[in-house]
């Protein structure tokens, strides 16, 4: 045998057959595969390979695929969130969409047979869903009123966009990044709060200002950028290794890098292609950047980075920017151009439908500039209201149900999709959210917002590490039977002093869960029960 039979023998499936074929030659491959039909597809380019174009086989709905798209920073126009509604319209109930925690948009009820059809008209409207799935990086996060917030430090939105670009070619795949060994996360803040979640991202960027009192550089050590200037001067510090995943959970570190804006694209260059080349294989529980920084140390890590991006990084400014606590955006607020608000709307769970998503579309035409922005917490910002067209804006109908003052517990509320629709979910997630949610907001009575996540399995996509009260999802035995149920994470905290909860109960059924909810709502969150609420006024 040879070495090459040899290495390829002893590769994981995923491996094996990322080497036989590039997940990206599938592009050419759509109109064979959409005049063939799902069922006489080979499996691994229907379960797999589809994924590099954003496609995604759901055993659950057998012949409805789901898609991912791509948009960086969260931002669409009016006119790109019409194109995603037409799509979802031609599947009347079967199709929806979800507002994901990357702020992204995922279409369900998609047919084999319209890909074609669906992929020139994301096209003609610059809409992509390349390389959003498998080993891939995934949408790429920032803050959601970059370029509105007259406090923050740095507009993030044409760095994320050059990202953008450098990963996927802009937007037709591009094969240098198309083979990570696991996905991979970047996330970039320019804002005071960490709206990002920066601590849960691969690769992160968080302001920091160095204050360096004359020339930023090492002398001959190929500094970056060098600048004079006695100010501060303002650039990121990086953190690395953020992850979810069923098998360990941890939060980003610190590089001890900063970088300045100019070289966080050739910083994010540097660490993909030192992950691509030498990040671990072997064990896809074992895969993601956290574990070769944990095989190799941080220094090493550290230094593979700067070999590949032919200077030395600068040490991290000795504290970052992120002093306020995170902001949901929901609600009216003033833009830092005189005279326009952002309006920020609250869709329960990220669900959406045709009609909604033609009528925000509308709004955004309307009332604003025909812009739309997504935050990972599943809700939408419609930016550019004009003082004088707001108090028309807040009496269009569709704010009764995706409103700008929901409940304390309902603005918090976010869930992953849930065994509806994904084949991983251990329970239902997003009905029953509402579902518990409208009923504990009918029983207490609450003074501030409190952050429940929800997530159908320990992959985490509802994040319950970051919650206040995080469900996971689980199997539970109770007289004799199996049942859905979920155990309670506590303690996550986001914004300023970011850190993960961990897990205070386990196996609790889900038909049990109400009063145990209400119980720490009322122990830990100053919560009352509306009776007693009223006795003591």
């Amino acid at each position: 045998m040879t070495d090459t039979a040899t290495t390829t023998a002893n590769l994981n499936k995923f491996e094996k057959f990322k080497a036989q074929k590039d997940g990206l030659a599938i592009k050419s491959e759509i109109e064979k595969f959409a005049a063939l039909g799902w069922e006489a597809m080979d499996e691994t380019d229907r379960d797999h390979r589809l994924k590099w174009v954003g496609v995604f086989f759901r055993p659950v709905t057998p012949g409805q695929f789901m898609m991912r798209l791509r948009m960086p920073n969260g931002i669409l126009s009016s006119t790109q969130m019409r194109v995603l509604a037409q799509v979802v319209q031609r599947y009347g109930d079967e199709g929806s969409a979800d507002i994901t925690t990357r702020q992204n948009i995922q279409l369900r009820g998609i047919r084999i047979s319209d890909l074609p059809d669906i992929f020139n008209r994301f096209h003609a409207v610059g809409l992509t869903s390349v390389q959003s799935g498998m080993d891939n990086v995934r949408n790429i996060t920032g803050d959601p009123v970059a370029g509105l917030d007259a406090d923050e430090l740095y507009d993030t939105r044409e760095l994320i966009q050059q990202i953008q670009d450098m990963l996927t070619n802009k937007g037709e795949g591009n094969p240098e990044f198309s083979n990570l060994p696991r996905k991979f996360n970047i996330a970039i803040t320019g804002g005071r709060d960490n709206s990002v979640h920066a601590e849960i991202n691969d690769l992160a960027f968080v302001p920091a200002f160095r204050e360096d009192g004359g020339t930023r550089g090492r002398g001959d050590t190929g500094n970056l950028s060098p600048t004079l200037s006695a100010s501060p001067i303002f650039g990121f510090n990086v953190l690395v290794g953020g992850f979810f995943s069923a098998k360990r959970c941890e939060a980003a570190i610190p590089l001890n890098a900063w970088v300045a804006p100019e070289d966080v694209v050739a910083v994010c260059r540097a660490v993909l292609e030192v992950f691509r080349d030498r990040g671990l294989r072997a064990n896809r529980q074992k895969s993601r950047l956290m574990w070769l920084i944990d095989e190799w140390g941080l220094e090493k890590f550290r230094q593979e980075v700067e070999n590949r991006l032919g200077k030395s990084l600068l040490p991290a400014a000795p504290k970052d920017e992120i002093d306020w606590q995170k902001r949901d955006h929901i609600g009216v607020y003033k833009q830092k151009q005189p005279g326009l608000n952002y309006v920020g709307l609250h869709i329960p769970v990220g669900r959406l439908y045709a009609e909604d998503m033609f009528e925000i579309a509308r709004l955004a035409e309307v009332y604003g500039s025909g812009e739309i922005r997504l935050t990972v917490e599943q809700n939408i910002i419609i930016p550019n209201v004009s003082e004088s067209r707001l108090a028309t804006f807040l009496t269009e109908s569709l704010l009764e149900r995706f409103s700008i003052n929901p409940g304390l517990l309902t603005r918090s509320l976010v869930s992953c999709t849930g065994a509806q629709f994904c084949n991983f979910a251990l329970i239902e997630t997003k009905n029953r959210a509402l579902g518990m949610i409208k009923a504990l907001e009918e029983e207490l009575i609450f003074t501030h917002p409190v952050r429940i996540h929800w997530t159908g399995c320990p992959n985490s996509c509802g994040q319950p590490q970051v919650a206040d009260i995080g469900l996971m999802g689980t199997k539970t035995r109770k007289n004799g039977k199996t049942l859905e149920g979920v155990d309670i994470y506590m303690g996550g905290k986001v914004g300023k002093d970011a850190h993960l909860g961990t897990c205070i109960i386990k196996g609790i059924p889900c038909e049990d869960l109400q009063p145990i909810l209400q119980d720490l709502l009322i122990k830990n969150f100053g919560a009352k029960v509306k009776e007693e609420a009223l006795v003591v006024d």
